[in-house]
């Protein structure tokens, strides 16, 4: 039986997929500045963690599929938008503490989408798996939140939030799965990110959580 993976095309880095990556760059790097505020850090603290959340994911994926030097280094456009974004809270932060918590959600929904699909078709581009590649594209959403949570010393979102890296999940294996059934890219890509953002915000109205077991 062929390979799965030959079902794929070479799967080149096109303006669609970079610009789908510098939304979801900028996006979380506004959430991470927000946390790094929160958390009474000052500029150079806050710069650092919004780097740190909007790149972050990506930088591991890039390492982990052999996609070196990452593309936080190599293309400069990443650092500057992720400083873009980061600086705008500083500058503007009395504008963004008024923004209602639903917007912030939402934006945060938008920006795991935005992740979870181009990191899954970054990993395709350099002929994983595609199950791997579905993976590449949880880490891609997850990892940079991760990270920032660790840094300012909070229990990872991902462990105990609504629905969310499995939103990501749902979404990336959309995407990967439309390709295998020769989708055209944008529509495959389309697709999963509705089903990841619809996903995220239904769980967070719907307050859905994955089985926990609670302790005595």
């Amino acid at each position: 039986m062929k390979a799965l993976r030959d079902w794929f095309p070479k799967y080149r880095q096109d303006v669609v997929l970079l610009a789908v990556d510098l939304v979801g760059t900028f996006v979380f790097a506004v959430e991470g500045a927000l946390a790094g505020i929160r958390g009474e850090l000052d500029l150079l603290g806050l710069l650092v963690v919004s780097l740190v959340t909007a790149l972050g994911g990506g930088t591991v994926r890039d390492l982990l599929i052999g996609a070196v030097p990452p593309n936080s280094i190599r293309d400069w456009r990443y650092g500057a938008t992720a400083f873009a974004g980061g600086g705008a809270v500083f500058c503007f932060y009395q504008a963004f503490e008024h923004v209602p918590l639903q917007v912030l959600i939402t934006l945060d929904a938008a920006g795991l989408t935005l992740f979870a699909v181009a990191g899954a078709g970054k990993a395709l581009e350099f002929g994983i798996n595609p199950m791997i590649a579905v993976l590449m594209g949880v880490l891609t959403g997850v990892g940079g939140g991760t990270i920032r949570d660790v840094l300012l010393t909070t229990v990872p979102g991902i462990l105990n939030t609504d629905i969310y890296a499995s939103a990501a999940l749902l979404g990336a294996a959309v995407m990967v799965i439309g390709l295998a059934l020769k989708v055209p890219r944008t529509i495959a890509m389309t697709l999963g990110g509705v089903c990841c953002f619809t996903l995220r915000m239904v769980a967070v109205a719907l307050h859905w959580n994955l089985p926990k077991v609670m302790a005595h």
